[in-house]
Protein backbone atom coordinates (compact mmCIF):
# COMPACT_ATOMS: atom_id res chain seq x y z
CA UNK A 1 0.00 0.00 0.00
CA UNK A 2 1.37 3.66 -0.33
CA UNK A 3 0.41 6.29 0.32
CA UNK A 4 0.84 10.38 -0.64
CA UNK A 5 0.74 12.51 2.66
CA UNK A 6 0.77 16.75 2.17
CA UNK A 7 0.36 18.55 5.48
CA UNK A 8 -2.87 21.03 4.62
CA UNK A 9 -4.05 24.01 5.62
CA UNK A 10 -7.26 23.59 3.89
CA UNK A 11 -8.10 20.78 1.45
CA UNK A 12 -11.49 19.97 -0.95
CA UNK A 13 -12.84 17.54 -3.01
CA UNK A 14 -15.48 17.57 -6.19
CA UNK A 15 -17.30 15.44 -8.19
CA UNK A 16 -18.71 16.73 -11.45
CA UNK A 17 -17.96 20.48 -9.93
CA UNK A 18 -20.00 19.31 -6.88
CA UNK A 19 -18.97 19.59 -3.68
CA UNK A 20 -18.13 16.23 -1.41
CA UNK A 21 -15.87 17.02 1.04
CA UNK A 22 -13.13 19.45 2.80
CA UNK A 23 -11.27 19.37 5.84
CA UNK A 24 -8.59 22.11 7.71
CA UNK A 25 -6.08 21.63 9.15
CA UNK A 26 -4.62 18.17 8.42
CA UNK A 27 -3.71 15.80 6.26
CA UNK A 28 -4.47 14.83 2.50
CA UNK A 29 -3.88 11.45 1.76
CA UNK A 30 -4.19 9.70 -1.66
CA UNK A 31 -4.06 6.14 -1.51
CA UNK A 32 -2.99 3.29 -3.69
CA UNK A 33 -3.69 -0.53 -3.37
CA UNK A 34 -1.38 -2.68 -4.35
CA UNK A 35 -3.18 -6.57 -5.43
CA UNK A 36 -2.06 -8.20 -2.64
CA UNK A 37 -2.06 -5.86 0.08
CA UNK A 38 -3.98 -7.13 3.50
CA UNK A 39 -4.39 -6.22 7.39
CA UNK A 40 -1.26 -6.20 7.86
CA UNK A 41 -0.59 -3.02 5.08
CA UNK A 42 -3.90 -1.80 6.67
CA UNK A 43 -2.53 -1.20 10.20
CA UNK A 44 0.89 -0.12 8.71
CA UNK A 45 -0.66 3.11 6.82
CA UNK A 46 -3.19 3.61 9.54
CA UNK A 47 -0.38 3.43 12.48
CA UNK A 48 1.97 5.99 10.00
CA UNK A 49 -0.80 8.53 9.07
CA UNK A 50 -2.01 8.43 12.55
CA UNK A 51 1.31 8.81 14.62
CA UNK A 52 3.39 11.04 11.91
CA UNK A 53 4.44 13.70 13.54
CA UNK A 54 4.50 16.94 11.21
CA UNK A 55 3.18 19.70 12.69
CA UNK A 56 4.65 22.32 14.73
CA UNK A 57 4.80 22.88 18.22
CA UNK A 58 5.08 25.73 20.03
CA UNK A 59 8.60 26.09 18.99
CA UNK A 60 7.83 25.46 15.65
CA UNK A 61 9.53 22.22 15.36
CA UNK A 62 7.68 19.46 13.76
CA UNK A 63 6.70 17.88 16.44
CA UNK A 64 3.08 17.07 17.00
CA UNK A 65 1.07 14.19 15.23
CA UNK A 66 -3.01 14.78 13.71
CA UNK A 67 -4.51 13.80 16.97
CA UNK A 68 -2.73 16.16 18.91
CA UNK A 69 -3.65 19.46 16.87
CA UNK A 70 -7.26 17.78 16.51
CA UNK A 71 -6.06 17.75 12.48
CA UNK A 72 -8.54 15.93 10.04
CA UNK A 73 -7.82 13.13 6.89
CA UNK A 74 -9.20 13.63 3.42
CA UNK A 75 -8.30 10.46 1.86
CA UNK A 76 -8.41 9.63 -1.76
CA UNK A 77 -8.36 6.41 -3.48
CA UNK A 78 -5.25 6.89 -6.14
CA UNK A 79 -4.92 3.49 -7.86
CA UNK A 80 -2.53 5.56 -10.46
CA UNK A 81 0.06 5.19 -7.21
CA UNK A 82 0.56 1.64 -8.15
CA UNK A 83 1.20 3.51 -12.49
CA UNK A 84 4.59 1.46 -13.91
CA UNK A 85 5.59 3.71 -16.34
CA UNK A 86 9.14 1.51 -16.94
CA UNK A 87 7.96 0.74 -20.13
CA UNK A 88 7.09 2.93 -23.36
CA UNK A 89 4.87 5.92 -22.33
CA UNK A 90 1.53 4.28 -20.98
CA UNK A 91 1.53 3.51 -17.25
CA UNK A 92 0.35 -0.46 -16.90
CA UNK A 93 -1.79 -0.80 -13.62
CA UNK A 94 -1.15 -4.35 -13.81
CA UNK A 95 -0.04 -4.20 -9.75
CA UNK A 96 -3.09 -2.48 -8.20
CA UNK A 97 -5.67 -4.06 -6.66
CA UNK A 98 -8.97 -4.98 -8.30
CA UNK A 99 -11.67 -2.62 -7.36
CA UNK A 100 -13.91 -4.86 -5.21
CA UNK A 101 -10.66 -5.49 -3.23
CA UNK A 102 -9.49 -1.65 -3.27
CA UNK A 103 -13.04 -0.55 -2.27
CA UNK A 104 -12.83 -2.95 1.18
CA UNK A 105 -9.13 -2.16 2.04
CA UNK A 106 -9.61 1.69 1.55
CA UNK A 107 -12.87 1.50 4.10
CA UNK A 108 -10.51 -0.31 6.68
CA UNK A 109 -8.11 2.50 6.47
CA UNK A 110 -10.98 4.66 6.95
CA UNK A 111 -12.33 2.49 9.75
CA UNK A 112 -8.87 2.66 11.29
CA UNK A 113 -8.16 5.80 11.47
CA UNK A 114 -11.56 7.22 12.62
CA UNK A 115 -10.61 4.25 15.56
CA UNK A 116 -7.31 6.51 16.64
CA UNK A 117 -10.31 9.26 17.14
CA UNK A 118 -9.55 11.24 13.73
CA UNK A 119 -11.91 12.80 11.56
CA UNK A 120 -12.06 10.91 7.87
CA UNK A 121 -13.53 12.58 5.05
CA UNK A 122 -13.36 11.06 1.68
CA UNK A 123 -13.35 11.57 -1.48
CA UNK A 124 -15.84 9.39 -3.84
CA UNK A 125 -14.21 5.54 -4.65
CA UNK A 126 -14.21 5.09 -8.69
CA UNK A 127 -14.82 8.76 -9.77
CA UNK A 128 -12.81 11.41 -11.41
CA UNK A 129 -12.30 13.69 -8.82
CA UNK A 130 -11.09 17.45 -8.58
CA UNK A 131 -9.11 17.92 -5.56
CA UNK A 132 -8.01 21.09 -4.60
CA UNK A 133 -5.43 22.04 -1.45
CA UNK A 134 -3.30 24.16 0.41
CA UNK A 135 -0.22 22.52 1.17
CA UNK A 136 1.46 23.94 4.37
CA UNK A 137 5.00 24.23 4.23
CA UNK A 138 5.09 22.25 1.95
CA UNK A 139 5.61 18.78 3.74
CA UNK A 140 4.62 16.06 1.75
CA UNK A 141 5.56 12.19 2.25
CA UNK A 142 5.36 8.53 0.60
CA UNK A 143 4.53 5.96 2.54
CA UNK A 144 4.89 2.40 1.22
CA UNK A 145 3.81 -0.73 3.48
CA UNK A 146 6.49 -2.63 1.29
CA UNK A 147 9.09 -1.24 2.31
CA UNK A 148 8.20 -2.33 6.40
CA UNK A 149 11.15 -3.63 7.66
Amino acid sequence: MRAVVQRVRKAKVEVSNRHVADIQNGLLVYLGIHKSDGAQDVEYIVEKIAGLRVFDDAEGKMNLDLPQINGEILLISQFTLYGDCRKGRRPSFSEAAPPEMAKMIYESVISGCQSKGIRVKTGMFRETMQVHSVNDGPVTLLLDSAKIL
